[in-house]
């Protein structure tokens, strides 16, 4: 059986009545969806100077704007499924190509040069530099990692930059996969805006999982733990987890929902 925690209180809004409506067609055009715009290729400057690449998702009127951070081996390519759907359900988008990774999702253009160069703590600048770049827009910021960047962004979170902008962090199979085995559970315990965390449905994933989102300070911090989940934000993918991707998109969008109501 699925298993859900929510730990701490998250709060519930109240219950209103829905505004009047003038006619029919008012009310359809409240609730269709975003209306997707077409993606556009990016370049950011990291701290170090390194050019980073990205595609960013716009949307009409956006809740929030939520950076896309990839896994090992993978690219920004990871979300070409995903981000059109957080399109449609009003979150503008940004997915980088980061230095550290590969083209298990197609082509990584930020890593040329850079290939078994660094570890996975040196293509934080990258995380940097989406964040940067995203308090530009001047909207509500979400920190979304997958795998190894799923950990950076409990770093990234603690940044001087982000603490008027970063108004949640989620983590796909988030873990301490640095020389540090405590690295990523202490920058956790300095977190205190909502925080998502999943993973895949082994033992392994979800122990550390559950150490990280325990040790927050959040009010508003979810485990979810799936009943057929797939390492890293491929957990959505319905060819990565056939059987899973969908229950896995609702709980996802329910924890947004929550947050930017």
């Amino acid at each position: 059986m699925r298993l859900l925690i929510v730990a701490g209180a998250a709060a519930l809004a109240a219950c209103h009545a829905s505004p009047k409506v003038d006619n029919e067609q008012a009310l359809v055009n409240e609730t269709e969806p975003a209306k997707a715009q077409a993606s556009q290729p990016v370049e950011l400057k990291a701290p170090d100077g390194v050019t980073v690449y990205g595609t960013y998702y716009p949307t009409a009127a956006p809740k929030a704007l939520i950076l896309l951070f990839h896994q090992a081996g993978s690219s920004s390519g990871e979300y070409a499924s995903i981000a059109p759907r957080l399109q449609r359900e009003g979150y503008a988008a940004l997915a980088i190509d980061q230095r550290v990774g590969g083209d298990l999702y197609g082509a990584n253009r930020t890593m040329a040069g850079y290939a078994g160069k660094t570890d996975y703590l040196g293509a934080l600048p990258d995380l940097e530099a989406a964040l940067a770049w995203g308090k530009a827009k001047g909207m509500p910021i979400v920190l979304w990692g997958s795998s190894y960047s799923a950990s950076l962004v409990f770093l990234l979170a603690n940044a001087a930059d982000a603490k008027d902008s970063v108004k949640a962090v989620m983590a796909f199979s988030p873990g301490e996969y640095f020389s540090d085995k405590k690295l990523i559970e202490t920058a956790a315990a300095k977190i205190a805006v909502p925080v998502f965390v999943t993973s895949a449905n082994t033992m392994e994933e979800q122990a550390e999982a559950r150490a990280i989102v325990s040790a927050t300070r959040s009010t508003d911090r979810q485990q979810f733990v799936p009943r057929t989940g797939v390492h890293g934000s491929s957990t959505l993918n319905a060819n990565k987890n056939p059987a899973g991707a969908d229950e896995n998109w609702a709980a996802v969008l329910a924890f947004l929902k929550r947050v930017f109501p």
